[in-house]
């Protein structure tokens, strides 16, 4: 081993990606493998998780050999809320249920009732998107599987027990269960009661940068690496923030992935679940996060690009950054999988609003995009009214490339944003990071800092105010046509 470099890998929804970094965060190698979801019926929302292990195995391998001997550790992030139920062999019980499935909303009501105090314990109100309404699903609908579950982990941490043999999870990524008593960082045993479930279905809980196992012989021998350790990582959004350096009390977040998230760090735990705000722990120690959530941000986009007709989403953005104007009167609402924050919605549905003869697939492409927009200062402002001040947003995610699309979203939240050199880089960066917490960790501070600014694009008052005058009736158009 010449210099010590380290791992990370992001499990996300679309695709796992593997990126190596050195000790002066300089990125060395990345690889990316893609995944697909699973949608048997309305609502539902499903990957099998062999499927990621195969995705992890390709992205890595695709990274030099060289680069892979020379990696003194690991750190791993991934999709939050997913359900991977094993058995007393440990072996899978049926495909895990993801974070954008919404089958379980009755379970989340009943949840409430059942447990008084779990807004208050977990910082969150009860939403289909998380964990244990899908265990409650599960018990109510799956009763035989249910009575064979020995262990429930999440997407992330099922990779390391099958890279490891550790059953581990980190706090980031366990606040989003809703088992978690997010304030005292452990297991709520009210809340596992409540879903029928005790402590020994549970994995032990670590912090981010702490170590949770190391590589088994048999995937350091397949990867060319030594048996390095692993650290206990992050969800993705979580993990994100690290690698942007978004680690001090007031630092905020804006992430364009297959969700969106604004993402706000707080040294207090201060729960607010009114308009949908997410509290959980973050990555590192000490500290919280205020977060909110729109399930369909670049994935909506996504569709748009296929359904128009375009070759590919770049394809879009081309055309509509040659156009360069707002639309005169479409309107696009993003929630093609229902909807997190502000409207803990899953039936809310996507909708095209103000199409004219003149509308063509250019236009319905900068209507998405505007949508998306739109629906980031739902976000914002539900973060604000839990007390917080955004002051700037760091972006990150693979939406970050479109400069365009950046000038948009400062009009509709009317907030800068603060571009940083990798700012694709995303979770896996991250993860990387508190893997090098892990082995360094008297450098944290130094280890955190956020990385050099690129840009920083300022709100445009000639595209704030008709920017504002659209959200009104983008407001409005979900209020008239909500289900129920």
């Amino acid at each position: 081993m010449t210099r010590p470099s380290y791992l990370g890998i992001d499990l996300g929804t679309s695709g796992v990606k593997a990126l190596i970094m050195d000790q002066a965060d300089n990125v060395l190698a990345t690889a990316h493998a893609d995944l697909t979801v699973q949608r048997p019926l309305p609502l539902h929302s499903e990957q099998n998780p062999e499927d990621w292990m195969a995705a992890v195995d390709s992205a890595v391998t695709q990274l030099p050999a060289d680069l892979r001997n020379d990696v003194s550790a690991m750190g791993l992030a991934g999709q939050m809320h997913g359900a991977v139920l094993l058995d007393a062999q440990n072996q899978l019980l049926r495909p895990a249920i993801l974070w954008n499935d919404g089958r379980s909303f009755s379970q989340c009501k009943t949840l409430e009732n059942t447990v008084p105090t779990l807004a208050r314990l977990t910082g969150n109100r009860a939403m289909p998107g998380f964990t244990a309404p899908k265990i409650q699903w599960v018990r109510e609908k799956e009763p035989a599987i249910f009575d064979r579950i020995a262990k429930i982990l999440l997407p992330k941490d099922w990779l390391r027990f099958k890279l490891s043999g550790a059953m581990v999870s980190d706090m980031s990524d366990a606040a989003g269960t809703l088992w978690l008593d997010t304030e005292q960082r452990q297991w709520s045993l009210d809340m596992l009661e409540a879903t029928g479930l005790t402590l020994s279905h549970m994995p032990a809980l670590a912090e981010g940068p702490d170590n949770s196992g190391h590589l088994s012989a048999a995937f350091a021998a397949r990867w060319n690496m030594a048996q390095v350790p692993i650290a206990a990582g992050g969800g993705d959004n979580a993990a994100g923030a690290v690698g942007s350096g978004v680690a001090r009390p007031g630092d905020t977040m804006l992430s364009i992935g297959t969700s969106g998230v604004i993402f706000h760090v707080d040294d207090q735990y201060r729960p607010n679940p009114a308009g949908g705000v997410h509290t959980f722990c973050h990555a590192l120690p000490g500290l919280w996060h205020q977060m909110s959530v729109m399930l369909s941000a670049a994935s909506a986009v996504d569709w748009v690009a296929a359904t128009t007709g375009f070759a590919d989403t770049p394809s879009l953005f081309t055309a509509v950054e040659k156009r360069g104007q707002l639309t005169q009167s479409e309107i696009f609402l993003p929630y093609l999988s229902g909807e997190r924050t502000p409207h803990n919605d899953p039936h809310a549905t996507g909708i095209f609003f103000g199409l004219t003869h003149e509308t063509d697939p250019t236009a319905l492409g900068q209507a998405a995009l505007e949508g998306v927009a739109l629906a980031y200062a739902d976000g914002a402002d539900a973060i604000a009214a839990c007390g917080n001040e955004i002051k700037q947003l760091n972006v990150i995610g693979g939406g970050a490339r479109s400069h365009y699309w950046g000038r948009l979203l400062a009009a509709a939240i009317n907030k800068p944003l603060v571009y940083r050199e990798g700012a694709d880089r995303g979770a896996a960066f991250g993860a990387a990071r508190l893997a090098r917490i892990m082995m360094e960790g008297e450098n944290t501070a130094l280890i955190l800092a956020a990385p050099e600014i690129v840009e920083t694009i300022v709100p445009d008052p000639q595209l704030v105010k008709p920017l504002s005058e659209k959200r009104k009736i983008f407001k409005d158009l979900y209020n008239n046509t909500r289900q129920g």
